[in-house]
């Protein structure tokens, strides 16, 4: 039997490998995503003050710190038995748009990006945001650049810091804006609009145009019927911050609908021995393995799944994309994998007139900012919608407000196991006997896990199961001496 390795897999948060084993006649008999890191986050929480936890769950990552830092402080509001104060919601989901609007912009132009904008078979040294660039023009490139920065400053502006915030607290927020900086928001909001517009335009024009581009997006390679997940308001149309999270089964009918304090009756993880990824399903549908299809408890929580979740977006622009988006695909939902990158440019478009709503709301800038807690801490769970997923973190402390459990579903999480399915059903579709195996074709195998934007470090929080691993001695030639393995496959 061979074994293809892709090691280290590229263009992600974090590190992972895809295995791929064929069979004899040369076709793929298996293949794994496997993630040798752990982080431990779950674990070394407990002992401490539940009000460090905005602290400390956003320093498991850099690329998206402000996602755990909503969800954590949502889950001290709830746990301290506080309501943020009106100005304090929209100030916090202020800060979140702005985060949504550089995070998106990140994936789609240099991380997912490259794929279609320099192509799938182009040299690995041009994959990148310089080849993006070369492509597109330095003038569209300055603009992805002063997209990123602007945004940031927002950040900085209502966080404290361009990474690791520390502005939300129990019932609240540390510090408001002033008028002045509420004005200079609002511009920075209508330049992130028309960017959104823009890159929309942009896909349409390098993407949708290109009618093999369409056939790979829309091909069986990249196509699982699974369960969606998103948090939605009470429309039901798409909502980032708050609402209840809401899952259709792969036909598009509503399977449940559930608040912060009822996602352990919903959702459940599964272990396996070869990853320290745990793997969340659907409790009503139980565990059924890597399956898809209407009978499986695997469901998936991205851009895709959002949209695919909802019966629209909030604002008008995003609306009309919304429906585009449906209209050229075929109708909801849709379960075309590469697709995710469409709809992660239709949620920044989104995010930005999102964020120029709450910007033009004179509430924003109000001194009034936070509810200080009065009474004694017991459990509290927030849930936000990172831009992988749908995030829950769930803090349960003693009468001082001393940490004894943390659970943290996070959005890679949640897809540990559609990652595992899409990749492995793209190798066995672009590897056949006699197959030539080329730096491009691995590239589109990995392809099937960058459209979920994973962030690794992110997902990888307690040690389930057994420890996988496996150590390689070379002597001073490089020559392979020994191998040792533990609980390795």
């Amino acid at each position: 039997m061979q074994k293809i390795t892709i090691d280290p897999i590229t263009r992600l948060e974090g590190h992972g490998k895809i295995t791929i084993f064929l069979d004899d006649e040369g076709n793929v008999a298996d293949c794994f995503f496997q993630v040798p890191e752990l982080r431990g986050f779950e674990v070394f929480s407990i002992g401490r003050p539940a009000e460090e936890m905005p602290r400390i769950t956003n320093r498991i990552c850099g690329v998206c710190p402000e996602a755990h830092h909503m969800a954590s402080a949502k889950a001290l509001d709830d746990l301290f038995h506080v309501e943020p104060p009106p100005a304090a919601k929209k100030l916090r989901e202020l800060f979140y748009m702005a985060f949504y609007v550089t995070d998106h912009t990140t994936h789609f132009y240099a991380l997912g990006g490259p794929d279609f904008i320099v192509g799938p078979d182009a040299p690995p040294a041009e994959r990148n945001i310089l080849g993006v660039v070369a492509k597109v023009g330095l003038e569209f490139g300055s603009e992805v650049i002063d997209c990123r920065k602007r945004n940031h400053e927002v950040i900085k502006m209502i966080g404290g810091r361009v990474i690791h915030p520390v502005c939300a607290l129990p019932g609240g927020m540390s510090k408001r804006i002033t008028e002045e900086e509420r004005q200079e928001i609002i511009k920075i909001a209508q330049k992130n609009v028309e960017f959104g517009l823009k890159s929309l335009e942009a896909f349409d024009q390098i993407v949708l145009k290109n009618s093999d581009y369409v056939e790979m997006i829309t091909g069986d390679a990249y196509t699982l019927r699974l369960h969606y997940m998103g948090l939605v308001d009470e429309n039901n149309h798409v909502n980032f911050y708050d609402g209840k999270v809401r899952v259709v089964d792969p036909n598009g009918k509503e399977f449940c609908k559930y608040g912060p304090h009822e996602y352990t009756e919903h959702v459940a993880e599964h272990v396996e021995p070869w990853s320290y990824l745990k793997f969340p399903y659907l409790k009503k549908k139980g565990w059924k393995g890597f399956v898809d299809g209407e009978d499986s408890g695997i469901y998936c929580a991205t851009p895709l799944s959002r949209l695919n979740a909802a019966d629209g977006m909030a604002t008008p622009k995003a609306q009309e994309a919304y429906e585009k988006f449906y209209e050229t695909l075929g109708g909801k939902p849709v379960h075309h994998t590469l697709a995710c990158h469409w709809a992660r440019l239709i949620e920044l478009l989104y995010a930005a007139e999102r964020m120029l709503e709450l910007a033009q709301d004179p509430e924003v800038a109000s001194p009034d900012i936070r509810n200080i807690p009065t009474e004694t801490p017991t459990e509290g769970i927030g849930i936000v919608e990172a831009p992988r997923g749908t995030l829950t973190h769930h803090y349960i402390t003693d009468e001082n407000g001393i940490l004894t459990r943390v659970n943290l579903i996070v959005g890679t999480t949640n897809n540990n196991a559609p990652i595992a399915m899409t990749i492995k059903k793209a190798a066995q579709s672009l590897i056949k006997k006699g197959t030539v195996i080329t730096n491009g074709l691995l590239n589109r195998i990995e392809m099937a896990f960058r459209s979920y934007d994973p962030c690794l470090s992110c997902a990888t929080h307690s040690l389930p199961g057994r420890m996988p691993l496996e150590v390689s001695i070379y002597d001073s030639k490089g020559n392979l001496v020994e191998r040792l393995s533990q609980y390795v496959d």
